[in-house]
């Protein structure tokens, strides 16, 4: 038997608690990492294709256009004092980053199979890289909604200044539903049948055709349990000046918190078995 010298170091190794167990000093050593894998998902995504990044402006633009004729003329949806196209528009945007980045992040462990079987890294880059490369769009379709602004003549308030803060709600409330519902997908790959119902059952049950206004008072509170109802009208509010339902907005912060922590946090324990059940 041979001894250790009494200068050799040692290191006592135990399970580690709280926000230590998430690791996510591990996301900065691999950043590199996560920026190839964001950049590449940009790069698949518009190879071989005719249009290009000109189909992150196409969804949202034909979407406006169908809602304005149906919901807008037809439904005589009220729009909170705005035009109605520019009110759907600036729903779309923050729904798109949301919807597209919950589908991507919810399939990646899957479709990142052959990486993770062979190399070791913190698997919470895939779904995180993802997430990223959905931003490539919604800033392009940004841009349409600065045109639509100068059109009619929209000038933002200072809430614009919290714009940034309700981008992030959006991105967290995605990757939160996304990586539990990416871990599921790996046990039982129903996840992608049922994803697209339950992304559009989603849409409607959100304010994006209609204002949270039409809600009547006493129900403002439960329909803050969706999360993006309050992340929708926060970019209303913070880019075409409509009055905010701040219970729905204060309970969407909440909520969007608890989902995502509990989501990396049930990620990052499911993750080791993923290797040998993919």
């Amino acid at each position: 038997m041979v001894r250790a010298s009494s200068d050799t170091p040692m290191v006592l190794i135990q399970p580690e608690h709280g926000i230590a167990a998430l690791k996510l000093a591990d996301l900065w050593a691999y950043r590199e990492l996560l920026y190839f894998l964001a950049w590449r998902d940009v790069k698949i995504r518009y190879k071989q294709s005719i249009l290009g990044p000109a189909w992150a402006i196409v969804q949202p633009v034909c979407t406006m256009v169908v809602f304005s004729i149906f919901f807008g003329k037809l439904g005589k949806i009220p729009s909170d004092g705005v035009p109605y196209p520019i009110f759907a528009y600036v729903a779309l945007l923050p729904w798109q980053l949301f919807s597209q980045s919950l589908n991507l992040s919810s399939q990646s462990v899957v479709g990142g199979a052959g990486l993770i079987t062979k190399v070791y890294f913190p698997r919470l880059i895939i779904p995180l890289s993802s997430v990223l490369a959905s931003l490539v769009d919604f800033v392009i379709a940004f841009g349409i909604l600065l045109i639509l602004m100068f059109y009619y003549g929209i000038v933002p308030t200072w809430g614009v200044l919290l714009l940034p803060g309700f981008i992030l709600m959006a991105i967290f409330a995605a990757l939160g539903v996304g990586v539990w519902l990416a871990v599921i997908n790996v046990k039982y790959r129903d996840v992608r049948y049922a994803l697209p119902f339950f992304t559009q059952f989603w849409l409607f049950v959100s304010p994006v055709a209609y204002p949270s206004s039409m809600v009547p008072a006493k129900w403002q509170w439960l329909y803050g349990l969706n999360p993006m109802a309050g992340v929708i009208e926060g970019f209303r509010w913070a880019l075409l000046g409509t009055r905010p339902p701040l219970v729905t907005i204060y309970i969407a912060v909440i909520l969007v918190a608890v989902l995502f922590v509990g989501g990396i946090y049930y990620f990052r324990s499911a993750e080791k078995m993923f290797a040998d059940v993919i």
